[in-house]
């Protein structure tokens, strides 16, 4: 490379780098420099009193700082693990169904599919506040149909973080779906001929050929499905506010509740960095077991 592309390269990447620099790397520090401090949101960083490891201490002790913290931090592992495991297998399902259908039926149920996940986080989760209705919700009226009495989705603490993972599922699905069926489509035909030829089943054709050959759509997928979930906070801000019983109180909004609310910004910065170290760990598993075997030789 010259020295002119060179310069032409330093050029075209700066403006982008310049931003990520701002808007991420900077907080990032900052938060993470503030984790080991004792410091009040509601005054300046010159406040700011370092503590050392102090408040990751908090988190792991038996106080009630510790034990909400532990509660969030489990609600949203749950709402992780839920969401993940329902996404990737209908993205999947359905993105053999819409890969099969010809266009114009294909071009049409893609679409379809992906149009949830156009539709802002804020307006889905307004319109299935009134899904979710006991009294007049179309949920608990079809459920009726067969003698299912009505149930308080939002308002019981054994469905409501289930109702926010469903919500989620719902919008999110599509994307995925358009994933999968740009996964299938660099799949050559010519292998499920020759399976076919074999005498394989299509239900050994999906086990052998389909998804292992589906494996590093699927590890982007998983990837960015956990990111998105550990990342849910809208629903939760706006039909459950962490109710009830704290049962659908995340991290994103826990943390929002103790840095802001409560003014202690030294403790919810520990919380951002646990959940950042968190999640840098639950991916570098999934890097681990869903990696192309073949890459790693």
């Amino acid at each position: 490379m010259t020295g002119s592309q060179t310069r032409s390269t330093i050029g075209m990447l700066a403006p982008a780098t310049g931003l990520i620099a701002i808007f991420v790397l900077v907080p990032m520090v900052l938060t993470i420099g503030l984790s080991f401090t004792q410091w009040s949101t509601q005054t300046g960083f010159e406040t700011a009193a370092f503590v050392g490891l102090a408040n990751f201490f908090d988190l792991l002790g038996s106080s009630s700082i510790g034990r909400d913290f532990r509660a969030a931090f489990g609600n949203t592992a749950i709402y992780t693990l839920l969401s993940v495991a329902l996404i990737l297998p209908l993205s999947v399902m359905l993105g053999l169904l819409v890969h099969q259908t010809f266009a114009p039926g294909g071009i049409l149920l893609r679409t379809v599919l992906f149009s949830t996940y156009m539709v802002p986080m804020i307006a889905v989760a307004l319109v299935w506040s009134k899904l979710y209705s006991p009294t007049e919700g179309p949920i608990n009226q079809m459920l009726g149909w067969i003698g299912i009495p009505p149930q308080t989705w939002l308002s019981s603490p054994r469905t409501a973080l289930v109702s926010i993972v469903i919500l989620n599922v719902w919008q999110q699905v599509g994307y995925f779906t358009v994933l999968a069926v740009a996964g299938l489509t660099q799949i050559p035909r010519s292998l499920y001929e020759a399976a076919l030829v074999d005498g394989a089943s299509a239900w050994m054709q999906f086990w052998k050929i389909t998804l292992p050959l589906l494996r590093n759509t699927l590890l982007f997928s998983a990837v960015i499905a956990v990111i998105n979930a550990v990342q849910v906070f809208e629903p939760v801000a706006l039909i459950t506010q962490g109710g009830p019983v704290n049962s659908t109180n995340v991290m994103t909004y826990h943390i929002r509740r103790v840095g802001i609310e409560r003014a202690q910004g030294g403790l919810g910065s520990a919380m951002a960095v646990t959940l950042m170290l968190s999640l840098i760990v639950v991916i570098v598993l999934l890097f681990t077991l869903l990696r192309d075997r073949g890459e790693q030789k």
